[in-house]
């Protein structure tokens, strides 16, 4: 929770996470799976009640933060929201639908059946990102000249390379944005690679180094 207390702090009104579930259905916001590289215990995630994470620690003080209590917690704040694992499918779908966010995120994952899955339990709209197998295909279909369907997808979020394959391209971009689809660059927090994609028209960029970002953009004079 510090850690977005202090993306909020700085002005940020955009949130990035990763959405695991315990064992009892509970979306919790995490990005690894497993417990043991981040936090003084072991094991996954998945085979945990949620009164079972509470007692966990991040960083000897801080608690495992519900999705829920963050969407509460930063009520003018939107969150992009990745799927990371099965069970994380159906505690998302539960609990934007309960708290009425779904005008508040954008849902993606690496998963195009966990993506496709998600879609289907949502009563109400909720704008989505495409996977990377999708952008891969996307990827070579520009370079052969074709337009092709991003599959319901609003926005296309990628690093700058994929395997052997520049993905951020200027001509991508473009053909992105002709297609009526925002462009998120993922992660970056070297300076001068923030600025050449930003030249480059990009739409978002997720980086670690939120604050030389920002620094970057008020120098730019596109901080709002």
């Amino acid at each position: 929770m510090a850690a977005f207390e202090a993306a909020v702090r700085l002005g940020y009104r955009y949130l990035e996470t990763d959405v695991h579930a315990t064992a009892d259905g509970v979306a919790v916001a995490f990005h690894d799976g497993r417990l043991d590289r981040m936090t003084d215990a072991q094991g996954a995630i998945a085979d945990r009640t949620y009164a079972q994470l509470r007692t966990v620690r991040v960083g000897g003080d801080h608690t495992i933060p519900r999705l829920d209590e963050l969407l509460d917690a930063f009520p003018d704040a939107r969150f992009n929201l990745d799927i990371k694992a099965p069970g994380a499918v159906v505690a998302l779908a539960d609990v934007l639908t309960r708290t009425r966010a779904e005008d508040r995120v954008l849902v993606t994952s690496f998963s195009r059946r966990r993506l496709n899955d998600f879609r289907a339990r949502m009563a109400r709209p909720v704008v989505l990102g495409a996977t990377t197998a999708v952008i891969v295909v996307e990827l070579v279909a520009f370079g052969l000249g074709i337009r092709r369907s991003f599959s319901g997808a609003s926005a296309l979020q990628c690093p700058v390379a994929q395997g052997p394959i520049v993905a951020l391209t200027k001509r991508f971009v473009d053909g992105a944005h002709q297609a009526g689809l925002k462009v998120h660059a993922w992660t970056i927090d070297d300076p001068t690679e923030m600025g050449r994609l930003i030249d480059m028209g990009v739409d978002g960029i997720f980086s670690d180094r939120i604050d030389v970002l920002k620094a970057i953009l008020v120098e730019r004079g596109m901080w709002e």
